[in-house]
């Protein structure tokens, strides 16, 4: 069982690996990346386009563009402009985004404009994933140029039609304007011209400058939020259809484990129980584990079957696993520091040199994602067609684990993708989706899968614990060596796990003159995967905690301290393969920018009362320079009332500011929640967590004010659903040691007797 998850775990990273992967940009995409769909349009212009610069690039040996086009931009007679968003929306916004940018450059009226999700289809879409703050920065350069594309058609018609040149004809809110004469002429009234005029080239469609923005960084309401708000069905837990059951799916608590016997005959006998049977599975995480499936009419049947459920367990192959004995083990291996994948300078000089040192050793918990959607699909096994319903994050390699699993062609899976209630990672995988296609292969209905909000405890993809053991020294003010042992754990011995491993953001080879870098691994068998900001979230609280250690020993102001830092050296990029992305790259300007406004709006310096701190942290992830202050106050009995977060970010223009700004307050509410009081313990294989009775999601109540601010700078736009959690925890760490003298080098911070 062992090498199933360590092969489950090396998909997990190959996912992540294909989900942060964003091909260079190109100045263009080239009139071969456009065309018009003839015959689609009813009278109307529509216009067919990459959104993946790879795929534009692909061509056969012929020069022919090999690669169907993918995503569309309508212009319909009655003065309509329709966007079809490839990719699933999970809370980030893309949807509105995407028409965002494309009506931006197109001019259109913004009340005229609906988005439409597109199905599952790779071979039409190409990449249709949302994870690693992504899905802006593969679409900007492409949405921006095929909104500019589609105007200039239609001012080329209008100029036509009223036989004037092209250089007099201006567009604003979907309607061209001759500008001598002040006749005007809707998209509308101009869409089936514009069809006829010839694709222009695109390297010579002028796209607006930031300046020139007529829509991209104002706030505007989310294309869904009036179906939202009226509960409307949009989510893969509302899908409802004629005849359809619902299913619940037991699985072995320790993971591994396989069914010996339960009480089928029992379970069957219920009211409402329609089937209950026992699939074998594949053995794969991501795919179907052993376990007992419940057929019923309606959810409270199912969940009633549920609860009296008996199922025999043989774990002969199941996870033994304990973190209160892996805590152990990792303080035995702390001082052991194994041999170093880096060792840059002669560090052991440099802690002899004189200079101040500072030894610390720092641990952060396991975590579950508890997106508030539990895990559902619907699948329906029809004429030979498996249809599915699913608000995956990465449905389009749903699609192709479906074709795999069942052994059917790829005609004959069809995947409609739903809003989803929140991701964070935990969606990438598919599991729930699988484990519907398997059901419903006995089931002679359309048939739901819903899990229970302890399903989702029981068998999470979870964010991975560790331990860093840190030695670090300054001199002059400056920090001039830093050594990081981390202890980790290991699905095959030989890496990390899924999200347990080095984040580069975090711990740079340049971080000082002078780096040791060593890892640690245990075994592990629960399974982990990404969570929010992989790596960098737990990371960057150790690296923000410790440099504010450091600048402490050094007496330096912590501001002034990290802005010495920033100008440190950078290590040169490598030579081979194309050039980087500079827009997510992390640029010493940018960051210093970030934490200079961070101090200014957060009140830094200002004298305080006793008991209260401010504290500041940075973070570099995913693109985006953030910077983040968190003030609160301490009582005498550790209970902490925060004032205020300031959050500044620089992630380059931004699309839509009331998203921005909802990302931003999110993610620095989810940091600080996650950051107090979540924990996920693991004892003889078993998640100890049920529900949310004991793992305290953050309360309303205790929601501080976060006030938001971004330096929208001209790089290309980074996202946003990843980059602002990773620096709070390391900021809260700082406030309570500026309220208390205490330094807290444990995550969740309730470890160390804090309350929220």
């Amino acid at each position: 069982m062992s090498e199933t998850f360590a092969k489950y775990d090396s998909e997990i990273q190959a996912i992540i690996a294909e989900v942060e992967t964003i091909a260079p940009p190109v100045a263009t995409i080239g009139r071969r990346s456009f065309l018009k769909l003839a015959g689609f349009a009813g009278g109307g212009l529509v216009l067919a386009f990459h959104l993946d610069t790879r795929s534009a690039r692909a061509e056969d040996a012929g020069g022919h563009e090999t690669t169907t086009l993918n995503s569309f931009v309508r212009v319909a007679p009655d003065n309509t402009v329709t966007v079809v968003s490839k990719g699933p929306e999970i809370g980030q916004g893309i949807k509105t985004a995407f028409g965002l940018i494309i009506a931006e450059e197109l001019d259109a009226d913004w009340k005229t404009v609906r988005v439409d999700q597109a199905l599952i289809n790779p071979k039409v879409y190409g990449y249709q994933g949302a994870g690693g703050s992504t899905s802006i920065p593969r679409g900007w350069d492409q949405l921006r140029q095929a909104g500019a594309t589609a105007r200039a058609m239609l001012i080329a018609a209008a100029a036509k039609r009223w036989k004037v040149p092209v250089s007099e004809c201006t567009a604003a809110s979907s309607v061209v304007i001759h500008t001598p004469s002040g006749r005007k002429l809707t998209y509308g009234a101009l869409a089936k011209d514009a069809s006829a005029e010839p694709v222009p080239d695109v390297a010579k469609v002028p796209l607006k400058t930031r300046a020139q923005y007529k829509l991209l960084g104002k706030r505007f309401t989310g294309v869904d939020n009036s179906k939202i708000v009226t509960g409307q069905p949009l989510f893969g837990i509302d899908v409802q259809m004629p005849g359809m059951l619902i299913a619940n799916y037991t699985k072995c608590p320790a993971s591994g484990g396989k069914v010996k016997s339960a009480n089928l005959d029992e379970i069957k006998k219920m009211p409402g129980i329609v089937d209950a049977f026992v699939l074998d599975g594949t053995g794969n995480p991501l795919e179907v584990m052993p376990g007992v499936a419940i057929i019923a009419k309606t959810t409270w049947d199912a969940f009633r079957a549920k609860a009296a459920l008996k199922v025999e367990w043989d774990e002969s192959g199941a996870s033994k696993d304990s973190l209160t004995q892996a805590a152990a083990k990792a303080k035995e291996l702390g001082p052991q520091m194994p041999a170093p994948e880096t060792n840059v300078g002669d560090i052991d000089a440099a802690f002899a040199s004189g200079a101040k040192v500072v030894e610390a050793s720092y641990d952060y918990a396991m975590v579950s994602h508890q997106q508030l959607e539990p895990q559902n699909s619907t699948a329906w096994w029809h004429d030979g067609i498996m249809e599915m319903w699913t608000p995956s994050q990465q449905s389009d390699r749903g699609l192709a684990m479906i074709i795999s699993m069942l052994k059917l062609p790829e005609d004959k899976v069809i995947i409609h993708q739903t809003r989803a209630g929140g991701g964070f990672g935990r969606r990438l995988m598919n599991d729930y989706l699988c484990e519907a296609a398997a059901i419903a292969m006995k089931v002679n209905a359309p048939v739901k899968l819903q899990w229970k909000r302890e399903d989702d405890f029981a068998y999470d993809f979870f964010r991975a614990g560790g331990y860093h053991f840190l030695k670090g020294a300054v001199k002059d003010g400056k920090l001039s060596a830093f050594q990081n042992h981390l202890v980790t754990f290991s699905a095959d011995g030989k890496r990390p796990v899924s999200g347990g491993g080095r984040s580069n953001n975090s711990f740079p080879t340049d971080m000082a003159p002078n780096v040791r870098y060593g890892v640690s691994m245990m075994p592990l068998q629960v399974p982990c995967g990404p969570w929010r900001a992989p790596t960098d979230n737990v990371q960057m609280f150790v690296v923000g905690s410790f440099l504010h250690e450091l600048s402490v020993a050094a007496e330096c102001d912590h501001v002034e301290f990290l802005m010495n830092w920033f100008t440190r050296p950078l290590a040169k990029p490598s030579t081979q393969g194309p050039p980087p992305d500079l827009s997510r790259t992390f640029n010493p300007t940018r960051a210093a920018g970030v934490l200079k406004l961070a101090a200014e709006k957060s009140g830094w310096g200002k004298k305080l009362p006793a008991g209260r701190g401010l504290g500041i942290a940075f973070g570099f992830s995913y693109g985006g320079h953030i910077a983040e202050a968190v003030e609160l106050s301490v009582d005498a009995n550790k209970h902490i009332t925060v004032h205020k977060i300031t959050v500044v970010g620089d992630i380059g223009p931004i699309i839509n500011m009331s998203s921005a700004e909802n990302q931003a307050q999110g993610g620095a509410i989810d940091g600080l929640s996650t950051a107090m009081g979540l924990e996920i313990a693991v004892e003889k294989g078993r998640v100890q967590q049920t529900n949310f009775g004991d793992y305290p999601i953050l309360r309303m109540s205790s929601a501080p004010k976060v006030e938001v601010h971004f330096i929208q700078s001209d790089f290309r736009p980074a996202g946003l659903g990843e980059p602002c959690v990773p620096p709070l925890a390391a900021a809260l760490g700082n406030a309570i040691f500026a309220a208390t003298g205490e330094r807290v080098r444990t995550m969740p911070i309730k470890r160390a007797g804090y309350t929220i």
